[in-house]
C-alpha cells in the first residue's frame, strides 16, 4: 500500500482547502514559491566576501595584516 496514493492526496488537499480556503491556499502557494526561489538563489550565489577571499588567495591573512 503506497502512502501517497492519488486518493490520499486528494483528501488531504480537500482538507487543506477546507481549513485555509481558496484565497488563502493561493497565497501561500506565492509565498512558498517566493521562499524556494529565493533559497536557491542564495545557496548558488557565493556571497560578496567569499568571492573575493577565493579570487585573492586567503583573505582572512590580509585582514589580519591590516588590523595588526
Amino acid at each position: 500500500m503506497d502512502i501517497f496514493a492519488p486518493s490520499h492526496l486528494l483528501i488531504l488537499l480537500l482538507i487543506v482547502l477546507v481549513i485555509f480556503g481558496p484565497s488563502k491556499l493561493g497565497d501561500i502557494g506565492g509565498a512558498l514559491g517566493k521562499a524556494i526561489r529565493d533559497f536557491k538563489r542564495a545557496t548558488s550565489e557565493p556571497e560578496p566576501e567569499q568571492k573575493k577571499s577565493a579570487e585573492t588567495g586567503d583573505g582572512a591573512e590580509r585582514k589580519a595584516e591590516k588590523v595588526g
